[in-house]
């Protein structure tokens, strides 16, 4: 590594973010981070860097107030001057990951969010590289493997995320024509693969939940339908060796699973039944519920079913997804450095396990 670095970071409060910010402080001793950080009400971006940032690595980390939605990153002109002239590496994570924005909402977050960050990195006199985290899912609707250089292939999306997670990926490699840079996309982020832990219960956590509880058994969806998740160990372990690769410059690296390594909604459905002691699930044609069942069970059902029948409808389209994602560039990138994610059914059960530690996010669980 060269001397002096600065790595300017994004979206480090986040779930993905704040492992990121241990993996760098750890593989770069002698680098110091940049993290641009929100203000929340009563609780200021230092007090929040607090909470992520070990007490023995404070000193190597400096915290920005700001917002990758505001004007220059709502950084006061001395701290971007002064970020403008050290740094030497950005990594950009944030983003919202909410499916329920509107169209106008994400596009403000994820794409002009990220024009705002690239536009910082630009200005940046000691520029190395560029990280860009996006989401595999950008491939949207799509069916089949999905090749890590394809980005618009006249496909749909399932929600706004996805459309503006393609739509701000477009705007990265149009710039990275003029700077270097390595576009990352992770496919579903899960708990560590050691420990289980997590500090995010959505996504595969919540139709979990409710399968464990004895909520609900019926699936709109296909058994034999992909689940490609990943541990967020990987995940940042990956980003953080890739932004500092001259190899991976200019390319696009899937962070996920693959062929060799994911799993069908029925095998982790069958793990699920076995461990949480739970009756098999049913599937049913999704388009018929949607279309004809859902509607009546509205109607007559409340309380705790009626509001898995609302909340569940974000979800609806992951039961179905018939692709996979390629990972050739990630397993020639990263092969060397023994990164490499582990596969689905070897760690699921420690996902379980801290699900039920910490009854689904309720309660801490000591770290050992």
């Amino acid at each position: 590594m060269q001397s002096e670095e600065l790595i300017f970071v994004t979206g480090a409060t986040g779930f993905l973010g704040a492992r990121l910010v241990r993996e760098l402080l750890t593989r770069y001793p002698d680098a110091r981070l940049a993290l641009l950080v929100r203000e929340r009400p009563g609780q200021s971006a230092g007090l929040r860097a607090d909470l992520l940032v070990p007490a023995h690595q404070r000193a190597r980390v400096d915290v920005y107030s700001g917002d990758v939605s505001l004007p220059d990153c709502g950084l006061a002109p001395a701290a971007r001057e002064r970020l403008n002239a050290e740094t030497t590496r950005v990594i950009h994570s944030a983003a919202t990951v909410r499916f329920d924005h509107t169209l106008e909402e994400a596009r403000a977050i994820n794409v002009e969010g990220t024009r705002r960050v690239l536009d910082f990195a630009a200005a940046a006199t000691q520029l190395r590289s560029v990280a860009y985290v996006g989401t595999a899912y950008v491939a949207g609707e799509r069916t089949g493997l999905i090749l890590e250089d394809e980005l618009a292939v006249g496909q749909t999306w399932r929600n706004t995320y996805e459309q503006t997670k393609a739509e701000a990926e477009a705007l990265v490699r149009s710039r990275f024509k003029s700077m270097p840079g390595v576009i990352l996309r992770p496919s579903i982020i899960v708990g560590d693969s050691e420990t289980g832990a997590t500090t995010s219960f959505k996504m595969m956590y919540w139709p979990l939940k409710i399968y464990a509880r004895g909520l609900w058994r019926t699936v709109p969806g296909y058994p034999d339908a992909v689940l490609d998740i990943v541990p967020v160990d990987y995940v940042a372990a990956a980003v953080a060796r890739l932004a500092f690769d001259p190899a991976a410059m200019g390319s696009v690296v899937h962070l996920c699973a693959g062929p060799r390594g994911s799993a069908t909604i029925d095998q982790i459905a069958h793990r699920a039944a076995g461990y949480f002691g739970a009756p098999q699930v049913r599937y049913v044609d999704h388009k018929l519920f949607f279309a004809a069942v859902r509607p009546l069970l509205f109607m007559t059902l409340w309380g705790r079913k009626r509001r898995v029948l609302r909340d569940g409808r974000a979800y609806r389209d992951y039961f179905t997804m018939k692709m996979q994602f390629d990972t050739t560039n990630a397993e020639r990138l990263l092969a060397e450095a023994g990164i490499h994610p582990p596969h689905v059914l070897d760690y699921l059960d420690r996902l379980f396990n801290y699900c039920v530690a910490s009854d689904w996010g309720r309660k801490p669980v000591p770290v050992q």
